[in-house]
């Protein structure tokens, strides 16, 4: 005797229970049968229930027949591949109808007075909004976003960047207009195409844009201060990666312990996870929702990227194996680009890539909805702040990134100016002669910003070396350490 599970399990397709065919009101399913046919298909099985339990259909082969007659009058285009099969499991009579991905998306489910399309959002069928509808009829029309030609010229335009970046990765000039036509970045006499616009000099693309902050704490806001440094860049897509790159090495740190023959450097965060994370980021995301950004959030503990547009077939990430998930690119041409420029590979490997640089027990986190998709990178050194023990020489320090300017090192390692930078040792000395002055007061003698201020403060607050008393605008601060 067969079993459901066993019929279950021999398919390696989406599926869905329906106790019932419902002639009358057969939105409920056809609606699925569109979902099927806009991503890459699935199995409807009638006669079973909600949870699982085949529960048998009184006539089948009338069954076969009501549902092969809607599918034809209610959805629209016709779907050429349509497999009604009849089958025995747990005693019971069920139908399976196999509806494979079609190619002249979108499918529209007709009735009601609606003409709606549907796609497939984890185990559910929704109502596609506009950016994925917008995807569905590029895809039926055989085109991708990246493709598309603009009102913009080439010859208006310049693309030194791009060129230089080329030229250094590949040791070749590009040879303007053929390569650029080659690429795909240029058609007819002049015209730029979307990923022509997204390389140019000029920032022609309004959505090619990347928001970084740096949060105080674990989550979003904080008591005195909400971001330790923020920045917006908007620009062309080689200029956004080295831009958000430069802002998370800015923002982070590398721990480094000293052993006999050296010392062992210990980012906070693998930097070709964080390479990988990014690249995907910008050459995956959705570049068709109107206002949409790449958000870069840094916390204590991890480094959350939130890109537009979720896995471009409708599936969640979550309830994927890695290792099994396609390669499904929904800007070809852009990913060509960047594996053109040696910025990734083209095979499709960077989730993979991305957890193999983490221990098992921090693996990075994967998660997308409709609207977006998020990787959360772990802060190997949070929490971590010990002395080392064994053959280690020294002590464990937090020290800034060559490129950010230095950090701040605590009354650890011998003194209180030690790490510190001229700015920090300043703002050190203007509240040890005057506890009360105010933040606005220090950023104005120092001729910066309040916000660099507050951020140089609260850095110094989390080394121990300054901390703040009573109300926050009738308080004083105090120094924890004399100054040398």
């Amino acid at each position: 005797m067969t079993t459901l599970n066993q019929l279950l399990i021999a398919e390696a397709t989406e599926y869905e229970f329906k106790s019932a065919v419902e002639a009358n009101k057969p939105r409920s399913w056809l609606k699925t049968v569109s979902a099927f046919a806009n991503g890459t298909g699935g199995n409807i099985y009638f006669g079973v229930s909600d949870n699982g339990v085949a529960i048998g259909l009184a006539d089948p082969q009338k069954a076969a027949g009501q549902i092969s007659e809607l599918i034809k009058a209610r959805i629209e285009p016709a779907i050429k591949n349509v497999v009604l099969e009849q089958l025995r499991a747990d005693e019971k009579d069920i139908l399976r109808v196999q509806i494979s991905g079609g190619a002249n998306t979108p499918y529209y489910y007709t009735g009601d007075g609606n003409k709606i399309a549907y796609y497939r959002i984890g185990n559910e069928s929704a109502q596609a909004p506009a950016a994925v509808l917008n995807e569905l009829l590029l895809k039926g029309l055989h085109q991708t976003f990246d493709v598309l030609e603009t009102k913009y010229r080439f010859s208006d335009y310049s693309y030194t960047l791009f060129e230089a970046t080329y030229k250094q990765k590949t040791g070749i000039a590009l040879d303007r207009p053929r390569d650029y036509r080659s690429f795909g970045m240029l058609t007819g006499d002049d015209s730029l195409t979307f990923v022509g616009a997204l390389f140019a000099d000029q920032c022609l693309v309004y959505q090619s844009r990347v928001f970084c902050t740096h949060w105080n704490g674990l989550k979003k806001g904080g008591l005195y201060v909400d971001a330790l440094d923020n920045d917006e860049f908007q620009s062309n897509a080689i200029s956004l990666l080295t831009d958000a790159l430069k802002f998370v090495r800015h923002n982070s740190s590398v721990k480094w312990k000293k052993t006999g023959t050296g010392r062992i450097e210990m980012p906070d965060y693998p930097p070709e996870a964080i390479h990988e994370a990014l690249v995907n980021a910008l050459v995956h995301r959705d570049y068709m929702v109107q206002g949409s950004e790449i958000h870069v959030d840094m916390y204590d503990d991890r480094l959350e990227i939130v890109s537009p547009g979720g896995m471009p077939d409708g599936k969640r990430i979550q309830d994927l194996n890695i290792d099994d998930v396609a390669s499904i690119r929904r800007n070809p041409i852009i990913c060509d680009i960047f594996s053109r420029l040696k910025l990734m590979e083209r095979r499709g490997s960077g989730l993979r890539k991305i957890i193999d640089q983490y221990p098992k027990d921090t693996a990075p986190i994967f998660r997308s909805t409709e609207q977006s998709f998020v990787v959360v990178l772990k802060n190997l050194n949070h929490g971590k702040i010990s002395a080392p023990s064994g053959d280690d020489v020294g002590v464990e320090n937090y020290v800034g990134d060559q490129n950010s300017g230095g950090g701040i090192v605590g009354g650890l390692n011998g003194g209180l100016n030690g790490g510190l930078n001229e700015t920090q040792q300043n703002i050190l000395k203007l509240f040890a002669e005057n506890p009360t002055v105010t933040i606005k007061s220090v950023a104005d003698i120092l001729g910066m910003p309040k916000r660099s201020a507050e951020n140089h403060i609260v850095k110094l607050k989390k080394a121990g070396l300054l901390e703040h008393e009573g109300a926050k605008k009738v308080g004083r601060w105090i120094v924890k350490q004399p100054l040398s």
